[in-house]
């Protein structure tokens, strides 16, 4: 069995025969209000760091990864995601890139051994956090934690000013020339709490499952969830586990979904090949994933419906929520139901307008329903406020006055969805978003130095034949 420290040798063998970390070839500017990145990363998760070892192969290093949270918490994992293992396939690949010895297997393996990996059904969600921990790691990606981001300022000079505050901040403000938003499933804009229940109840009464959820307070409660998603049986299971006497479900379809899109996309190159249709068939192909959500796994089901207290209500949307002393009171078609505790999974809205760091730019910021008008009856709103992106995660512009304040934003979040398939925030879809997105960025850092690259590469006269 081969240890993680051989493995560490491996990889950095592996990265050796691939040349990887020559010289950059991105010109450096010199700016009179401090040192300029050439690109700065939101979000030190799956994503952010898979995006930093795409630009590092493509020897742009003057980055920087930024993440609000503790180092080792980056991401859902080990913050707001409570399910037991993770949903996607155990032998998809992701932020490797293509690097056997980078793969979670590889790291797995090293560890338990080979035969080990056969008896993985699902890849536990614990560990998968700690792969990304040892990837950032072997990988020596610069990722500074405790640094929120306030506010993106577009400059005259092409230099975004960053406003940072947190204590991993060692000024309030970075200096870059471009910026990818790897913000997780929530940085496209906010979770969503109707408000019916926002409206009605004391926030000590109820969580977004997003939420950090104080589930050892709910030991000996009744907890009523919202939602026929995933993510409502994930935490149904763990406040059961936690000691909650009752978890029920509510869910306003009168069946479960038992069709998950994503697999049959896994399989299909309708990952890999998205970018290639028309807007409609992108509108068609999203509003129908959106018809489905994520339904949870088989496995998921059986262990929150294996707890006595588990109850799952089909048909029965709530109707109207309100405080009745320390109790939450439901309505819903069947009748009232109390509760000591509610917890809400109704997903997201993705809308540029929502994230209060893009507000110096979002009015200029191109959606969906700017660029593409849905025919009669197939309209959904939900979808025409994603942004508008280009096949490299660029945010595009919805008038002239805007190109040059978005010419730089890149967004790798889960409201790159509608433009660019499952991509930025799905493990599925990182293989192929990753070089997608750093081609768009090195792409543009190649462009908007064109002169000087060309004026280089015409001057060049280094003599290589001295024959005589």
């Amino acid at each position: 069995m081969m240890s993680l420290e051989a493995l560490n040798e491996r990889v950095n063998t592996d990265l050796s025969y691939l040349a990887y970390g020559g010289a950059d070839w991105v010109r450096p500017v010199e700016h009179d209000e401090g040192h300029v990145y050439d690109v700065v990363i939101v979000g030190g998760g799956q994503s952010g760091l898979g995006a930093a070892f795409g630009l590092l192969r493509e020897r742009i290093s003057n980055l920087l990864i930024i993440d609000e949270n503790r180092d080792g918490l980056e991401g859902p994992w080990e913050t707001y995601a409570r399910m037991v293992t993770l949903r996607t396939p155990k032998h998809l690949t992701s932020i490797d890139l293509g690097i056997p010895s980078l793969t979670f297997r590889s790291w797995w393996e090293a560890q338990h051994g080979t035969a080990a990996w056969s008896e993985v059904d699902k890849i536990p969600r614990g560990q998968w956090m700690e792969y990304l921990r040892w990837y950032r790691q072997i990988l020596k990606l610069p990722v500074r934690n405790e640094v929120q981001l306030m506010l993106i300022e577009p400059g005259d000079d092409g230099i975004y000013r960053l406003q940072v505050t947190g204590a991993g901040a060692q000024a309030g403000t970075l200096l870059a020339r471009k910026v990818v938003l790897a913000t997780g499933i929530q940085g496209g804009g906010q979770w969503h709490v109707p408000p019916m229940i926002a409206d009605h109840l004391p926030e000590h009464l109820y969580a977004h499952t997003s939420r950090q959820i104080d589930f050892a307070a709910l030991r000996g409660k009744r907890v009523g969830i919202l939602g026929g998603g995933a993510s409502a049986f994930d935490n149904a299971n763990y406040a059961l586990q936690e000691g909650a006497a009752e978890a029920q479900v509510f869910v306003r379809r009168a069946q479960l979904p038992g069709v998950n899109p994503i697999r049959q996309m896994e399989g299909s190159g309708m990952i890999e090949r998205f970018h290639t249709l028309a807007d409609a068939d992108k509108y068609a192909v999203i509003s129908h994933f959106f018809q489905y959500n994520q339904p949870p796994t088989s496995d998921t089901f059986r262990r929150a419906a294996a707890w006595p207290g588990f109850r799952l209500h089909l048909g029965s949307p709530w109707l109207k929520v309100e405080a009745s002393g320390e109790q939450a009171v439901v309505t819903t078609p069947a009748g009232e139901f109390s509760f000591d505790y509610l917890i809400v999974s109704t997903g997201l809205l993705s809308d540029p307008a929502l994230r209060p760091e893009l507000r110096q730019v979002e009015p200029h910021i191109a959606r969906w329903s700017d660029r593409y008008k849905a025919p009669a009856g197939a309209a959904n709103p939900l979808l025409d406020a994603h942004p508008y992106l280009s096949p490299g995660f660029a945010l595009q512009s919805r008038d002239e006055a805007g190109r040059k304040l978005l010419h730089g934003l890149f967004v790798f979040n889960y409201s790159a969805l509608a433009s660019c398939g499952l991509s930025a925030s799905a493990i599925s879809g990182l293989r192929n978003a990753i070089p997608r997105l750093v081609s768009g960025v090195a792409d543009q850092l190649f462009l908007d130095d064109r002169q000087q690259i060309l004026q280089a590469y015409y001057e060049y006269d280094e003599i290589e034949f001295t024959g005589q």
